[in-house]
């Protein structure tokens, strides 16, 4: 490789959001390496949870899903879009909570290869003993106050719209992204509920979401 490609190439790893140096320097690498951390207690978390009741974080993960989201999106082809997984990764997953009787597969009247996932009686308690491993995350953002809790949702709602915007993110339910949202003299709305969006009122993961058509997207 020539030597200007190699101090090129060290050239922009001395701007890498990892470089203390560089996040002093700029307040955005600085808030993607908090982040990197955040996600670190997250994974742990998840981790700590799955010893404890003999599942991996991926099958946790499938059994909450399931738990509070509508059967249409209980599949294998949505749950590895939802977790940015592969098909096999998922299946797979799906095999070892259903040979221990968590799950449900629910095939397809039209296709016997397709189906969806409900949850067994075990498979509920299974969630009941799992859904707070996040808690004690939460805990910790319930000190803050509301005016700071309430800054930090919207700009966390917006980071999660724009990464879907740009492929980044596979898949959001965010109020910015549906058919039925639109800002009116800066003000959020819903035509859905018709009434104005408070911030608190934006959601991360709506049930009646319905994605925007492209050519819609301002």
């Amino acid at each position: 490789m020539p030597v200007g490609q190699i101090l090129a190439g060290f050239f922009m790893i001395d701007k890498s959001v990892f470089n203390p140096t560089q996040q002093q320097k700029d307040i955005s690498s600085k808030i993607v390496a908090g982040l990197e951390r955040i996600s670190e207690v997250f994974k742990v978390l998840l981790w700590e949870k799955a010893k404890t009741v003999g599942l991996s974080p991926i099958q946790i993960q499938i059994l909450i899903f399931i738990a509070f989201h509508k059967q249409e999106l209980c599949n294998v082809s949505h749950l590895a879009k939802e977790f940015n997984v592969t098909k096999p990764t998922v299946s797979d997953a799906i095999k070892v909570l259903d040979r221990k009787g968590i799950i449900v597969k629910d095939f397809s009247s039209t296709d016997s290869r397709s189906y969806s996932i409900q949850l067994s009686l075990s498979g509920k308690k299974m969630v009941a003993e799992t859904h707070d491993f996040a808690n004690p995350l939460k805990s910790q953002i319930d000190d803050f106050e509301q005016k700071e809790l309430e800054g930090l949702f919207r700009t966390v709602s917006e980071l999660i719209y724009k990464l879907n915007r740009h492929g980044i993110l596979t898949v959001q339910r965010t109020c910015f992204g549906c058919k039925f949202y639109q800002k009116n003299n800066k003000v959020d709305y819903c035509n859905l509920l018709d009434k104005e969006l408070l911030n608190q009122d934006i959601r991360l993961d709506c049930p009646e979401y319905q994605e925007k058509n492209s050519a819609s997207i301002s």
